[in-house]
């Protein structure tokens, strides 16, 4: 493959990804001086949020339509229309995250949809203002969609599989374990 092909893969692949800049919290850190890995997954769990949740109804019963409306999951209120619940989460930690006032670069994206569930990917950079470029985590989460009436999974619509298609990109390989797929 030529270097001009490899590029244009690499843009290709970093079009698919969401991101969102996530703000350390001084209490996200342990005794140790890094990010504890709970606030890993809280990590995760408020990208995911702001990526695919539509947000909550004004006064007149609009959505606010969040930075990633396109994507947005769940429409309703939780508790209403499609929960969506974690079925798998891996994570393979890759250095220690250390206090940083500046945003960290959480990129997300899907590896998979499949009949009710999907699969999310994520990296967590350094702050895209960092001299140097940083890759500290990486993880796996495979999440169902589940109507709040019956509790059962339900099926991803056509609707649904044409608003994330554009976010769908290469799942990640992990250097142990299963990864999702």
């Amino acid at each position: 493959m030529t270097e001009t092909a490899q590029a244009t893969d690499a843009a290709a692949a970093a079009s698919r990804r969401i991101h969102v800049p996530t703000v350390m919290r001084f209490s996200d850190l342990d005794a140790y001086g890094h990010v504890n890995n709970v606030a890993m997954l809280r990590f995760f769990e408020e990208a995911r949020v702001q990526a695919f949740w539509a947000g909550d109804p004004d006064e007149e019963g609009h959505l606010d339509p969040g930075p990633f409306a396109d994507t947005a999951i769940l429409r309703s209120k939780p508790g209403e229309g499609t929960l969506t619940v974690l079925a798998h989460q891996e994570i393979e930690y890759l250095a220690q995250i250390p206090f940083l006032r500046s945003p960290l670069d959480l990129q997300l994206w899907i590896g998979h949809i499949g009949g009710a569930s999907l699969d999310m990917y994520y990296e967590i950079y350094s702050p895209v203002t960092a001299r140097e470029r940083v890759l500290y985590a990486r993880a796996a989460t495979t999440l169902v969609l589940v109507d709040a009436e019956t509790g059962r999974p339900r099926r991803i619509g056509d609707a649904e599989r044409a608003a994330w298609e554009p976010y769908v990109g290469e799942p990640l390989q992990f250097r142990r374990g299963s990864g999702v797929r």
